[in-house]
C-alpha cells in the first residue's frame, strides 16, 4: 500500500512506520490518522513482522493537531450555537479510534519520541504498548487548558489518579527526564541513543513468537478495558466537543481568529486567566 503521510518499512521481523509532514511537525489531519490505522493494520498482517516502532520525520515526533486552519477558519469543530454535539463525538470518535489501532494492534508498539509529543501527538505516543523518549523530548497536552480534553484517556492509565491530575489540570509539557520518573514512559535517554535503545527493545521482543506477544498483550489490555477504558473515552470524546463550544472555548477560537493562532496559545499557556470566564453566580 502506498502512502502519503506515512513511510513504512520492515526489516528484521520490525516494522517502522514513520509520520511523515514533517514540514508540519507531523501534525494529524485526517490523512494521515486514516493511514497511520491502515499502516498498523498492513503490519499486522505482515507475517514478517513481530513489532511495530513508531516514530516522526524531521525535527520532532508529533506537534498535535493540524489546528491553525481549524482555529482560524470554518470547520467541524467551529459550529455556530446552538451546536450539534454528536457531529464534534463523530469526528473525534473517528480520530480516537485510529489512535487506538496501536493500542489493539495485536502486535507489540514502541512509541520512539524526539522532539515533541504535544496534545494529539502525545495521544498518539501513549496509545502504544511502550514508549521511549529522548530526555531531552517534550511531552503534554497543553489543550487541557482550554479548547481540548484528551479523547484516548490514557494519561490517567499510564498515570494514575494524582498525578494524572497534576498533568490535566495545568496543561503543562515535561522533558523526557520528568517522564520517565513520573511513570509516564518506560524510558528516557539521550537523544543521541535513542535509536539504539528502541532498537534494543524492538529486536528483543522481535525474536518471540507471535502468538505469544498476541496472548500476553491482549491479557494486559483485557484488565484495563475491564476497567473502564472504552467508558472513559466516549465521556472524554465528548467532552473534547463541549470545550471548544464553552464561553472559553468560543473566546479563544474568535482570539484565534483576530490575532492568529500561535498567539491565542501563547495567551492560553501564560497562566493568566482565560478570557471568557465569569463569574460563579451566588447560590440562591
Amino acid at each position: 500500500m502506498e502512502f502519503e503521510t506515512i513511510r513504512y518499512a520492515v526489516s528484521e521481523r520490525i516494522a517502522r512506520l514513520t509520520l511523515n509532514r514533517p514540514e508540519r511537525f507531523n501534525a494529524i489531519n485526517p490523512t494521515l490518522s486514516a493511514e497511520l490505522e491502515a499502516a498498523v493494520a498492513q503490519a499486522n498482517r505482515d507475517d514478517a513482522v513481530h513489532v511495530i516502532v513508531l516514530e516522526g520525520a524531521g525535527q520532532g515526533f508529533c506537534a498535535g493537531f493540524d489546528l491553525k486552519d481549524f482555529a482560524e477558519g470554518d470547520s467541524p469543530w467551529n459550529q455556530d450555537m446552538p451546536w450539534d454535539p454528536l457531529i464534534d463525538y463523530r469526528m473525534m470518535k473517528q480520530f480516537s479510534e485510529r489512535f487506538q489501532s496501536l493500542w489493539r494492534s495485536h502486535k507489540p508498539t514502541i512509541a520512539k519520541v524526539h522532539g515533541h509529543a504535544i496534545a494529539g501527538g502525545s495521544e498518539l505516543a501513549l496509545s502504544c504498548d511502550m514508549t521511549i523518549m529522548a530526555e531531552d523530548a517534550k511531552i503534554g497536552y497543553p489543550p487541557a487548558r482550554v479548547w481540548g480534553c484528551p479523547v484516548t484517556g490514557m494519561w490517567v492509565y499510564r498515570l494514575g489518579v494524582e498525578k494524572a491530575k497534576r498533568m490535566l489540570l495545568t496543561g503543562d509539557v515535561i522533558n523526557g527526564r520528568e517522564a520517565k520518573e513520573m511513570g509516564l514512559v518506560l524510558d528516557a535517554v539521550p537523544a543521541a541513543q535513542l535509536e539504539a535503545r528502541v532498537l534494543q527493545l524492538a529486536q528483543r521482543m522481535s525474536g518471540v513468537p507471535k502468538n505469544q506477544l498476541m496472548m500476553q498483550k491482549m491479557m494486559i489490555n483485557l484488565a484495563y478495558e475491564n476497567m473502564g477504558l472504552a467508558t472513559t473515552q466516549a465521556m472524554a470524546t465528548l467532552f473534547d466537543g463541549i470545550t471548544r463550544h464553552s464561553p472559553e472555548g468560543v473566546t479563544f477560537r474568535e482570539h484565534a481568529a483576530r490575532a492568529g493562532f500561535h498567539e491565542a496559545v501563547r495567551l492560553r499557556d501564560s497562566g493568566e486567566l482565560i478570557p471568557g470566564s465569569k463569574p460563579t453566580p451566588p447560590r440562591l
